[in-house]
């Protein structure tokens, strides 16, 4: 009912929306190891995460436009010129700061996904009933919160 059928599997509709907001960020890593082409970028990301050519040219052009790319032509003994793809210093400023990004949003969405650990408070445990000992099972030196966790004071206003 929530999948659907792509080249003969089933996939969750959401794990395409995963794959395409880390496309940016895989081009970038594979760029930051080794110029390439397009052909070859393709390539690789089919292999490693299933995206088509489709989607890969697109962004190549876009990332060139936004200065995270640029491009040089190599000369193939199999056909005409092929365009290269090289980091600029700015792709190479944008793949740290995304990979910085990802590492932090990947540790908080596996926090929260994590079976619990045995012996520890449901989730609704700390809720209505106040959150004593909510603190009292984090290591030492830790707040207890994930990054995706907002943090507010309450302030009684009754005298």
């Amino acid at each position: 009912m929530g999948t659907r059928l792509l080249t003969g599997k089933a996939v969750e509709p959401n794990l395409v929306q995963f794959k395409k907001g880390v496309l940016e960020l895989c081009v970038l890593a594979l760029l930051s190891r080794a110029d390439s082409y397009g052909y070859d970028i393709a390539s690789r990301l089919s292999d490693a995460i299933d995206m088509g050519e489709g989607t890969i040219y697109p962004l190549m052009r876009r990332m060139q436009k936004d200065g995270l790319v640029s491009t040089y032509f190599v000369e193939s003994s199999s056909g005409p010129p092929r365009k290269y793809y090289t980091l600029t210093e700015n792709g190479r400023h944008s793949l740290e700061a995304q990979r910085s990004a990802w590492v932090t949003f990947t540790q908080a969405v596996s926090a929260i996904l994590a079976p619990l650990a045995q012996g520890e408070p449901t989730p609704n445990a700390n809720s209505a009933t106040g959150n004593q000992n909510a603190a009292s099972s984090t290591p030492a030196g830790t707040t207890g919160h994930s990054p995706l966790t907002v943090q507010k004071t309450f302030r009684n206003t009754q005298p």
